[in-house]
């Protein structure tokens, strides 16, 4: 007899200042069970979080040493994750432009159907800056194409992941570690046979007044996305797509 599937909220933070003990006190507010992985943040933000933990036994905390990237970050709280009996993560960003409350329902549908993948699809206010709505969508037009259809949105972060296919997907790779991460993994996700329930969400863009922040470089990880789908298009053009066969 199989086990009930056990879930944790997921947080990657990499110098997300105040924003993260917000973050963090609302994801609690919805799921009792949160991990955060500090990746190698030298702003003293995980001083909030380990404050949090002594009130709440379901919060953990992981520190990384060095900043490797939200992939990896979010690998080692997937890996922390599996060793602890948990078998989804539901991950969200630690700058408070994901809802917790949406937690509950995103846990839900995944509870309802354990073997896929739970995606938001985002829904976007006045708030939200134009290049970033509009220039995802190259990015949403490619991950299309590799994967019929089945994934909507390929940049938003809010999402909860089977653990086994998750890690088997990354450790399998040497990418994947960055901003790279989102759309590569569930493009891989789709390949290898896990499907993908897509549900509209809102999502929200923080001030500079408000704490909010960006580590995204338009730059250098542009060109990380570029290369990226350019891999997966080869790999697809192969019959990457049939890994799942």
């Amino acid at each position: 007899m199989s086990l009930s599937p056990r879930h944790a909220v997921l947080i990657p933070s990499y110098n997300s200042g105040p924003l993260l003990a917000e973050t963090v006190k609302e994801a609690l507010g919805a799921w009792p069970d949160v991990i955060v992985v500090i990746d190698g943040s030298d702003d003293g933000s995980d001083r909030f979080v380990a404050g949090l933990c002594a009130e709440h036994a379901g919060l953990a905390m992981l520190r990384l040493p060095i900043n490797r990237g939200k992939g990896a970050a979010v690998l080692a709280g997937a890996l922390w994750a599996r060793a602890h009996g948990f078998s989804h993560v539901l991950t969200m960003d630690a700058d408070g432009q994901h809802p917790a409350s949406a937690i509950h329902p995103f846990v839900s549908r995944s509870q309802a159907r354990p073997d896929a993948m739970v995606l938001g699809r985002p829904v976007f206010g006045k708030d939200a800056p134009f290049i970033r709505v509009w220039g995802r969508e190259i990015s949403n037009m490619l991950v299309g194409i590799e994967t019929g259809g089945a994934v909507r949105d390929c940049l938003f972060g809010f999402r909860v992941y089977p653990l086994a296919p998750l890690i088997a997907t990354m450790e399998a790779s040497r990418f994947m570690r960055g901003f790279d991460f989102d759309p590569e993994v569930v493009a891989r996700l789709c390949w290898h046979g896990v499907p993908a329930e897509n549900i509209p969400t809102s999502v929200r863009y923080p001030s500079a007044d408000e704490g909010g922040i960006s580590h995204f470089h338009y730059g250098r990880d542009n060109l990380r996305l570029i290369l990226m789908h350019l891999r997966l298009l080869f790999a697809w053009m192969r019959g990457g797509n049939r890994e799942r066969r």
